[in-house]
């Protein structure tokens, strides 16, 4: 699977880690950086860059790391086509998924640890969407509001 991955300083410390696992699991991984830490830098700008390579198909599924994982989510979903959340809970990780149609994981890089983000990451992109009736009129719902706004 194709997977972009991007974080600001606040996710800075746990990206290399999470891109060594995906690749290590056979997954492409496109990383649009940081590619060093610099407490300057803005999580919109690796939220966009993401969540447009999600928009645009040029990966399956997106990853962005910032100090909560709020702003990576608010950023990401003005990107038409983007389903992002805040997962802290591998339960919400895989079931964001499996029901939403979730493509964007953001994850708080202050909030859990490697061992955590690990697990989340796994469950993640193991998910797939279930393509259930109830799960496809949702979806249906939440692309026509995304049409009228």
């Amino acid at each position: 699977m194709k997977i972009a991955i991007g974080a600001d300083h606040g996710g800075f410390p746990i990206k290399d880690m999470l891109v060594s696992i995906l690749e290590s699991g056979g997954h492409e991984v496109l990383d649009v950086g940081a590619y060093d830490l610099n407490p300057a830098d803005d999580y919109p700008d690796f939220a966009q860059a993401v969540a447009e390579l999600v928009s645009a198909k040029e990966a399956e599924k997106g990853i962005v790391l910032c100090g909560s994982g709020v702003g990576a989510a608010v950023a990401s979903n003005k990107v038409r086509g983007v389903r992002a959340s805040v997962c802290h809970d591998t339960y919400s990780a895989h079931q964001g998924v499996e029901h939403d149609d979730m493509n964007v994981l953001c994850l708080g890089a202050r909030i859990i640890g490697e061992e955590t983000a690990r697990e989340l990451v796994l469950s993640f992109v193991t998910a797939v969407f279930s393509g259930e009736e109830r799960h496809l009129r949702r979806m249906k719902k939440v692309s026509d509001m995304e049409e009228t706004f």
